[in-house]
């Protein structure tokens, strides 16, 4: 095991790669920073229509009458849509658990006889441009008998509730009790010390910049349906497509451009598009959907609102003897595909011990439905909920034992590798401990405790806060068959393909939505076989091009679909060493590759270009060795077997609450981070700097809420507030390395951390900062009213009065 730390331009990487750990720039950046990136919205086609959505004005009602005759008749619109029009198959996830722990909740595109949620497709609308489209929404007249809405956990949970599905009884989706440590009643009970905390998360809207999109239409010379879409998973749309729409898969191509963000959102298949694609299949012309920002904040997939009661039992000295946890997550209407309700719940359940060693640990997690747009993965999944459940239970305790809050994190940080812990799953070798003391050494000696002290005898409120995570990335087939899926993703597939002129295309079943696969992919490659990076071309998104793969969440990109372009270049290295060894008649042990050549290694200085391997292989086959094929392709597959792997870091933040207004103001934000090998320094700090945006937006800003009847409150940004660069602070990223031992570069995730761990640095900052008041939060978003209320409690309890 090698720990390490090393800054942006470092050229440390496991096999002293030119490359592999560079900050080289971006290859995506001259087009996409002038203009000339291709997003869905760019793309025009001849006849081209426009669509977009009637839709549900009510949370919870049945469908009385849809009448569209009055929208057919807007002058532009070309046609309208029911569910019985378009007789669509479903879009239904499922779990392959039984009935008393998963129900299934079967998405119709278009609402059939019963509408779940406020913004919910009800018809479609195609006219000749946008406007008419939205003429054409205006004329619609659909009826429906209002029922009662399901609007959060208290409701859900009641006896006698409305039902949202008839078939999830007390409106639970998923109840699953994985872990119940035999004896851990008889634990709480002889534990010194047993601390308890009560978080609510609120729901959160992803929020990338690029709403959802799509623009479909028929090829008559392919026989094929093509699917333009803004989609981290386009090999699942097209098989959503091709079953909704009652096609061979090989007659569905989808085909994702540019795409500005995603953060899980885009990881699950959307009723919208295939829609489109429905509509493109009837008539026979291309047609256009792009999500209106109202529609991305009110109707697409929402994340995070959950609820977690734990307690957690200490010995006298601060360790941890238990955990025991109650989860409970609002899903809203329907399970995503494929991950299905269960995502959240299960996360969660299976992952909360984290970085510490819990030797009792019992948990029980359900996925509740409300009448509320349905929930998606959201950067992190989970992990930015309980690692703040698990780190206030750690404050919480080192105020009770009278400890200092890093040495307590310290007694109970896993330290020895490989670990298996209480939930079963084995954690690979990582710096859990000297990440956290970096990141208090970094805030101690840039003097930040001494302004605090010196701050709080002025009476100014300042405070310290930390949070300890690791982030399970690459997770292999295995580790989605635990969750019991009937879809089971994990693996990725390459091809790395040489062209007659030497340069080299390859191909990953991942999807970049911001990561920058084209340069830390081709650096992979060019490392692999001793090309100039400029050679090295990589496609991706195009189902007719990428032979399969699950496309990117979960950190996998690097981890995983990295590790099959290495495997694939290595092979593709291999073929151009045989021919050259066949041409020499030498050994192939007796041939190296480097700077774009075939060296001897018993004569460095003869060598043989790729230019004139690849002319061979393609253009004077006939002078090929007997038994060497013509084309110079290889393939592979990677996939784990084992646990994943785990990424982890510590973050540090400094806070300053104003008296005045009740404002948390961030004055320092370290970040220690360890995703392994980094392929790419800069562009790992750029993932942390934007996840850790993410988080604080969670921690202080955004939340999505809906009134009695089930309307969502934040229809548009004056009311969901999203942070500024002037409220996001700069972010000192430091990395370490521990490189991991089964992926192929060494490489572990990076995607997720920066918004797992920050949400938990600033509730424990401002909890700090609020010490010599006596009173502790527990609940994010925290609001300035939150912060004023509990600075000024006298104020409060007088106008109360």
């Amino acid at each position: 095991m090698r720990q390490r730390e090393t800054g942006p331009q470092d050229g440390g990487a496991q096999g002293g790669g030119r490359l592999i750990g560079r900050s080289v720039p971006r290859r995506e950046d001259p087009r996409l920073l002038t203009g000339r990136g291709r997003f869905v919205d760019d793309i025009a086609l001849p006849g081209m229509l426009h669509a977009q959505f009637v839709r549900s004005t009510v949370a919870h009602g049945e469908i009385t009458a849809i009448d569209l005759s009055a929208v057919r008749a807007v002058p532009g619109v070309v046609a309208a849509y029911t569910a019985d029009d378009l007789r669509l198959g479903d879009i239904t996830a499922e779990l392959a658990r039984p009935r008393a722990e998963f129900v299934p909740t079967p998405m119709p595109v278009l609402a059939r006889d019963r509408v779940r949620y406020v913004g919910e497709p009800v018809a479609l609308v195609v006219a000749r441009d946008a406007y008419a489209a939205e003429d054409g929404i205006e004329a619609a007249r659909i009826g429906y008998t209002v029922h009662p809405p399901v609007t959060g956990e208290e409701t859900a949970l009641a006896d006698g509730a409305p039902l949202v599905h008839a078939d999830a009884p007390r409106n639970t989706l998923v109840d699953v009790a994985p872990f119940a440590t035999d004896g851990i009643d008889e634990v709480f009970t002889a534990a010194d010390h047993v601390v308890g905390v009560d978080v609510r998360t609120g729901r959160q809207n992803a929020l990338p910049l690029e709403t959802r999109g799509a623009v479909a239409h028929w090829d008559d010379r392919e026989e094929q349906l093509v699917l333009h879409t803004c989609s981290q998973v386009p090999h699942l749309v097209r098989t959503v497509a091709s079953r909704c729409l009652g096609l061979d898969e090989r007659a569905v191509r989808v085909v994702v451009p540019d795409m500005g963000g995603g953060f899980g959102l885009k990881c699950v298949v959307g009723r919208e598009e295939i829609a489109a694609a429905a509509a493109a299949l009837r008539l026979r012309r291309p047609v256009k959907w792009i999500e209106d920002r109202k529609d991305a904040l009110t109707a697409s997939f929402l994340a995070r609102e959950q609820h977690y009661t734990a307690r957690a039992a200490f010995d006298a000295t601060g360790r941890i003897l238990a955990l025991d946890a109650d989860v409970v997550c609002d899903t809203g209407a329907y399970s995503c595909y494929p991950f299905t309700a269960g995502i959240e719940p299960l996360m969660a359940a299976a992952e909360m011990p984290g970085v510490y060693k819990v030797p009792a640990y019992r948990v029980r997690g359900r996925a509740i439905a409300t009448n509320k747009a349905p929930t998606a993965p959201y950067r992190g999944v989970s992990r930015p909920q309980y690692v703040m459940v698990m780190e206030r239970l750690f404050e919480r305790a080192a105020r009770e034992l009278d400890l200092d809050p890093v040495e307590i994190r310290r007694r109970n940080l896993i330290t020895e590798f490989p670990y298996t812990g209480v939930n079963g799953i084995t954690y690979d070798p990582g710096s859990y401990r000297e990440s956290l003391d970096l990141c208090e050494r970094t805030l101690r000696a840039e003097g930040w405790y001494e302004r605090a002290h010196a701050a709080r005898a002025e009476g100014r409120y300042l405070g310290i806060g930390y949070s300890c995570f690791s982030e399970r990335t690459g997770y292999g087939s295995a580790a989605f068959a635990q969750r019991k899926m009937t879809l089971v993703p994990g693996f990725d597939l390459s091809e790395v393909r040489m062209d007659p002129s030497g340069a080299v295309t390859v191909t990953t079943g991942t999807m970049s939505h911001g990561q920058s696969h084209e340069t830390t992919m081709a650096q992979i490659v060019a490392d692999e076989l001793g090309l100039e990076l400029a050679k090295v071309k990589l496609h991706q998104g195009d189902t007719d091009r990428v032979p399969y793969g699950w496309g990117t969440f979960a950190s996998r990109s690097i981890a995983i679909g990295g590790s099959a372009v290495r495997l694939a270049a290595g092979r593709l290295g291999d073929k151009l060493r045989t021919l050259a060894a066949a041409r020499w008649d030498i050994p192939v042990e007796e041939t190296a590759l480097g700077h774009g050549e075939v060296h001897r290694r018993d004569a460095p200085t003869t060598a043989l270009p790729y230019r004139d391997l690849a002319e061979l292989a393609y253009h004077r086959a006939h002078l090929l060795p007997k038994g060497i094929e013509p084309g110079l392709t290889a393939t592979a597959a990677f996939d784990v077997s084992n646990d994943g792997t785990f990424s982890n870091a510590t973050h540090g933040t400094v806070v300053e609450l104003h008296t005045d207004t009740g404002q948390v103001e961030i004055l320092r934000y370290v970040c220690v981070e360890d995703c392994g090998v980094a392929i790419n320094p800069r562009v790992v700090e750029g993932q942390c700097r934007g996840g850790i945006a993410q988080g604080i937006a969670g921690a202080l800003f955004e939340q999505v809420t809906y009134d009695a009847q089930g309307e969502p409150s934040a229809t548009s940004f004056m009311d969901y507030k999203v942070p500024t660069a002037h409220e996001i602070p700069d972010v000192a990223v430091h990395h370490l390395q521990t490189p991991c031992a089964f992926t192929e570069t060494g490489a572990k995730g990076t995607g997720e951390g920066g918004t797992i761990g920050a949400p938990a640095a600033v509730l424990n900052a401002v909890n700090d900062a609020l010490r010599p008041t006596g009173t502790e939060l527990d609940d994010i978003p925290i609001t300035p009213e939150t912060v004023h209320r509990a600075l000024h409690p006298r104020h409060y309890q007088e106008s109360a009065r």
